[in-house]
């Protein structure tokens, strides 16, 4: 038999396109050959559908979208997915389609809470098998996060399943593609049987999804990877209940695999939503050269507007840098000056700020002065404005609130600082696209003479250890100052980090590349009086 694995990129709410998208890869399935098709988690409405399934009318009409989907490709086996209603409660549910109709229909039993997941607001879990036949052959199903615990792939095997079907919308992380092997093995330990993993691809708001589908027989070898980061349709030929060994992808490493995400999120984005083309501030720095970059590997140079905004305080190799690049990359190149912008707001505030010396009030006026050219560009064009700020910036609030932060979508949200340089140099081994200068010297928001990030922050290798072990792994400020980080340093980063959430709370939404990014994944209260730095 042959079974076709169908890594879609499917959207939110699109359920005549997503339904369209699954008809022509199973007619082409069918046409090679193939008896069965499985497609990823939730594909008739698109994942995550979030607080759209507590919608009867949205839950009817995608139900209906799989009856039509039954209906058009009678001649082959489909698993589709879809909110499942039943009464009152909604189920995350997989249908196996079959001679034109609903067969039967799976409902996912272990329903995530936990990071970017919070299915079991949405969803009730379901409790039973659900086995059938294709060609003499017995499949079970399980969902996504079925696999991750123990439990729903055992009962599976025990009604008589003999090779287990797994849709997945398993969103990206650096390393996350170990971890899925590492569980899906473990459930081939439990019950013995060969585990199909299907995985959606492309972005959705700040998730993205790798696809990178994959196979195991019964003593838990890959026997298939398929690419990550592309739309396809693949095949696993099987004798009876064995598969037999396949296509075998090579893996990206970390890299290659957190920019081919920006690029995948930003794409995404911008044609999801219906946007024409993008705008960025191009300061001569690194964040911005990293985002035009990855904006430019996106969308193409035609649909990249950059603008250079000089200050009194910016330094002439940074209106060069930025220059070529937009050069280098054949993007439109804009200058606007923002000196008469901010001269006109000094004199205004010429009576509030007499005598008081030059701050943060002045160097966030320039910023703000920036960012309101920005939007006015957007608003007269129709360009998504990408914001080009970091993860360690955004961490620690070093970050202006209506100026820097003033956008649609912050690529580099999840972005450490020392992981945007290693992005800048994997991006120019493949291709020449950021001036080495850029890289190279010290960076700095050029607010005032002579400023470097280093003036108020520590070297980003320090900083980005200790934001990780404080916001990806929950560490306490003595658990990080175990690690021989400086404890006048500690306390002063998670002072600043507790300080920022009301920054954060108002950022544009980012493309999410950890495995805890200031979104969806970490939800701190604004008003709080816990600090943990202050145990030191």
């Amino acid at each position: 038999m042959k079974l076709a694995i169908a890594q879609l990129n499917l959207t939110v709410g699109d359920l005549k396109g997503n339904a369209e998208k699954m008809a022509a890869s199973a007619r082409e399935a069918k046409a090679a050959g193939a008896s069965l098709m499985l497609t990823p988690e939730m594909s008739i409405s698109g994942y995550a559908p979030e607080d759209l399934v507590l919608r009867e009318d949205f839950c009817s009409d995608c139900e209906a979208a799989v009856q039509s989907l039954a209906a058009l490709v009678p001649d082959i086996t489909i698993i589709a997915g879809f909110p499942h209603r039943v009464g009152k409660d909604c189920y995350n549910a997989a249908a196996v389609l079959q001679g034109g109709r609903i067969a039967t229909i799976y409902h996912k039993q272990k329903l995530p809470n936990h990071s970017v997941f919070d299915e079991i607001r949405t969803f009730r879990a379901g409790e039973s098998a659900c086995v059938f036949d294709v060609e003499g052959v017995r499949f079970g199903l399980n969902i996504c996060g079925d696999v991750w615990e123990a439990g729903p792939a055992e009962l599976a095997a025990a009604a008589g399943a003999k090779i287990l079907l797994v849709p997945n919308a398993s969103p990206f992380h650096l390393n996350k593609r170990v971890e899925r092997h590492h569980v899906c093995g473990a459930r081939i330990e439990e019950t013995g049987i060969p585990l199909v993993y299907c995985n959606l691809v492309g972005g959705q708001d700040e998730l993205v999804f790798d696809g990178a589908s994959f196979v195991m027989d019964g003593q838990g070898r890959i026997t298939h990877q398929f690419p990550a980061w592309q739309v396809g349709l693949y095949f696993v030929d099987t004798d009876g209940e064995t598969v037999r060994p396949g296509q075998q992808s090579a893996p990206g490493d970390n890299d290659a695999d957190a920019y081919q995400a920006l690029v995948t999120g930003v794409r995404d984005y911008v044609a999801k939503n219906g946007f024409p083309s993008v705008i960025l501030g191009l300061s001569g720095g690194i964040d911005s050269a990293l985002t035009l970059a990855v904006a430019v590997d996106a969308l193409g140079a035609d649909r990249v507007h950059t603008v250079m905004m000089p200050s009194e305080f910016t330094a002439s190799i940074s209106l060069e840098d930025a220059l070529e690049m937009a050069e280098i990359l054949k993007v439109k190149y804009s200058e606007i000056a923002i000196k008469p912008i901010y001269d006109v707001f000094i004199d205004q505030l010429a009576d509030e700020f007499d005598q008081l010396p030059f701050d943060t009030a002045e160097e966030n006026i320039q910023a703000r002065a920036r960012g309101t050219l920005l939007m006015a560009l957007s608003n007269k064009f129709g360009h998504l404005v990408l914001t080009t700020g970091n993860k360690s910036e955004m961490a620690v609030g070093y970050a202006t609130l209506y100026g820097d932060m003033a956008g649609g979508f912050a690529v580099l949200k999840d972005v450490p600082k020392t992981l945007v340089y290693r992005l800048s140099n994997y991006r120019n081994v493949i291709s020449r696209v950021i001036p080495q200068r850029i890289i190279d010297r010290p960076p700095s928001a050029e607010l005032r003479p002579n400023q470097t990030d280093q003036d108020h922050l520590p070297p980003y290798e320090i900083l980005d250890a200790i934001i990780e072990a404080y916001v990806e792994r929950d560490q306490s400020a003595a658990q990080i100052v175990a690690q021989g980080f400086n404890p006048a340093i500690v306390k002063r980063i998670l002072r600043l980090i507790n300080l920022a959430e009301h920054k954060r709370r108002q950022s544009a939404p980012g493309i999410r590349i950890t495995p805890r990014n200031f979104g969806k994944d970490r939800r701190y209260p604004i008003t709080c009086r816990y600090r943990p730095e202050e145990n030191l």
